[in-house]
């Protein structure tokens, strides 16, 4: 799977790109609040310039949403330069690194460490990054983020676990694209253990453990978790399920209260395809692209005969 488009909404907001020659900042008649502002580095302008521009234009007070793009050679900017430039006090919706796959690989998206990001903007409830290389982040209280994700061809475990360690008493949705050692996700199912026990996050309806090569053992984990009875959606799509995670899954504990189960990409066998169907006849489940266990990962040696799973997204 690659990125081949910039988002064009988020945050329930159209993303308009920030223009400094354009009418309304290229908004035309919109107010600040009505869009999602997309701000790349690419206006003739130098870096630490383009955000004290921005809010020349834009009265910062006002903005809801913010899409943070290229910021040149694949770099996706560090969002501190945003709140160094002007306060944020209604900014709700953070996407930084909506770069496409012509831009930058997935696992090559440059980061740095976002953990001052929280205490400069206190209304956050969405934060979403796209891209691990060099990504850091610190433990941290918000009480008021909703919904955090990160998409990665291989999320580090040290993100993964100062995550876990973080105090978010209203984070309803967690998405965590855990990705492969080779680029860096090196998360283990201990690492995971905090989510999984409901001992952290009270408010959390969802949980995605996705795109990983552990992804059986995960669902292992996932079967006896006792999280899983206060979710509404759990997904463990895009990884390396087979038949083996599946049927943990099935024998585990009952699943039968979820609204949907994501498990599209998966390596399942017709039969087990069937019997999970079967066993939630009531809940979405989405078993799309489901792969033939006898196919090549395209990033296998070709002088391999042993052909094995492969994660949706990787480099």
């Amino acid at each position: 799977m690659t990125v081949g488009d910039h988002l064009r909404v988020f945050a329930g907001l159209p993303v308009v790109r920030f223009d400094p020659e354009a009418p309304g900042a290229g908004a035309g008649t919109a107010a600040p609040d009505e869009v999602a502002w997309r701000i790349e580095g690419d206006y003739g302008l130098k870096g630490s310039e383009i955000f004290p521009r921005f809010a020349e234009l834009v009265d910062p007070a006002r903005v809801a949403a913010v899409v943070i793009g290229d910021w040149g050679g694949g770099c996706a900017m560090s969002p501190t330069f945003m709140t160094e430039a002007a306060e944020f006090p209604r900014l709700k919706a953070l996407f930084v690194g909506d770069l496409t796959f012509e831009e930058a690989e997935i696992s090559w998206i440059e980061h740095a460490n976002f953990a001052p990001i929280f205490k400069a903007l206190p209304s956050l409830e969405r934060f979403e990054v796209r891209g691990a290389a060099g990504l850091e982040i610190d433990p941290f209280e918000s009480a008021s983020l909703k919904t955090l994700r990160f998409e990665s061809g291989g999320l580090p475990g040290k993100v993964v676990r100062a995550v876990a360690a973080s105090d978010l008493p209203n984070l309803e949705h967690l998405d965590l694209w855990l990705g492969i050692d080779w680029y860096g996700g090196d998360a283990t199912v201990d690492d995971l253990a905090p989510f999984l026990s409901g001992e952290r996050f009270p408010s959390l309806r969802h949980l995605g453990l996705e795109d990983a090569e552990i992804q059986d053992d995960i669902a292992e984990a996932v079967a006896a978790a006792p999280v899983v009875a206060r979710l509404e959606s759990l997904s463990l799509a895009m990884g390396t399920l087979t038949d083996r995670g599946a049927e943990a899954l099935l024998a585990g504990q009952p699943l039968t209260h979820l609204r949907k189960l994501d498990l599209h990409h998966h390596f399942l066998s017709e039969a087990m395809t069937a019997r999970v169907r079967a066993a939630l006849p009531d809940v979405e489940v989405d078993l799309s692209a489901g792969e033939d266990q006898d196919d090549e990962d395209p990033y296998d040696d070709p002088d391999d005969d042993e052909a094995a799973p492969y994660v949706a997204v990787s480099e």
